[in-house]
């Protein structure tokens, strides 16, 4: 990989986050109609005829490049394959009740996650701006996360027709306007070990070209959630597995996009570590903000938006101080 662009990882990285965003507002244009597990499952089963595509184009490309699978590969993609499975639902469920871009906000607390599983697996101390910086990411999460007085703000002032437009005229209780928060840091909790894992997946692969590791670790890691997914909707709900059947209209686009998406993250973790992928992935962010405003007329909040801007700041100093 000495012939490698040293940018390339952070070009991949930002492409994927501008996709995402893409994959993310289609996703959860369809969750009122397909359900949480529904939409979900949209992300995997419609995207794994794209990855394949992606393979194909590769070998092609490659030629018969061998590919060894270390006894490990297993262990770390199903670790990443689970992990964005359940990031992906508690991310839409998290949606349902604040507007698109704060719901985001608090997926993104996972870079700061990833530096505290360093903390409690591998005994990596933080050092005291690191620690500083953990607190104001976290007061901005909780500052996101108060009330709106007088429900102006958030998915109910958007008419998205999530949670928080129904809450009672006095405003929403406490619990409800935490669960937002906790489903989002939950997502981000599920996507952290989704990147450890993915990361993993891609290094057990052998000497291969980066690019071939990465797309079979996307093939197979789609083909595993399809199959967990699917499977789990034909035993629990039917029903939504038949409506995301008939909706694959929308479904295709939101399946290619996050193949494609999937596709660049992998190429990333292949050349750079996780934690520092997930740094430059925060300008998810960003075009979260354009989404929100432009394709769901959904404003942020003053107070939103510096808890945003507070949660930004620390985890770019954390993980500057943890690199």
């Amino acid at each position: 990989m000495t012939d490698v662009p040293a940018w390339l990882w952070a070009a991949c990285t930002v492409g994927a986050t501008a996709v995402q965003t893409l994959r993310n507002a289609m996703q959860r244009s369809l969750t009122e109609r397909l359900g949480t597990i529904g939409a979900t499952n949209v992300r995997f089963l419609y995207g794994l005829p794209f990855a394949l595509l992606f393979l194909a184009v590769v070998r092609a490309i490659t030629g018969p490049a061998p590919v060894t699978l270390d006894g490990a590969f297993p262990g770390w993609l199903l670790l990443g394959a689970i992990g964005q499975t359940m990031g992906t639902a508690l991310m839409l469920a998290a949606m349902r009740e604040r507007s698109f871009v704060v719901a985001i906000a608090y997926v993104k607390t996972e870079p700061v996650q990833i530096a505290l599983f360093g903390l409690l697996f591998l005994g990596e101390a933080l050092r005291g701006s690191a620690l500083g910086a953990v607190i104001v990411a976290t007061g901005g999460v909780l500052l996101m996360s108060l009330p709106a007085r007088g429900g102006a703000s958030g998915a109910g002032a958007a008419g998205s027709g999530g949670a928080g437009a129904g809450a009672a005229p006095g405003g929403p209780t406490a619990a409800a306007s935490l669960r937002p928060a906790l489903l989002g840091i939950a997502s981000g909790a599920a996507f952290a070990l989704s990147a450890v894992g993915f990361r993993g997946a891609v290094q057990a692969l052998g000497d291969a070209p980066f690019y071939l590791r990465a797309t079979v670790t996307l093939v197979w890691s789609l083909a595993v959630q399809t199959a967990l997914v699917s499977g789990y909707m034909a035993l629990r709900d039917r029903a939504k597995l038949v409506e995301v059947f008939r909706a694959w209209r929308p479904s295709l686009v939101a399946g290619a996009a996050g193949a494609g998406a999937s596709q660049l993250w992998l190429l990333a973790f292949a050349l750079q570590t996780a934690a520092a992928v997930r740094t430059v992935g925060l300008i998810e962010i960003l075009f979260s903000m354009i989404v929100s405003r432009r394709v769901f007329a959904q404003r942020m909040s003053a107070r939103e938006l510096i808890g945003v801007l507070m949660m930004v700041a620390g985890v770019v100093v954390l993980l500057a101080q943890t690199a």
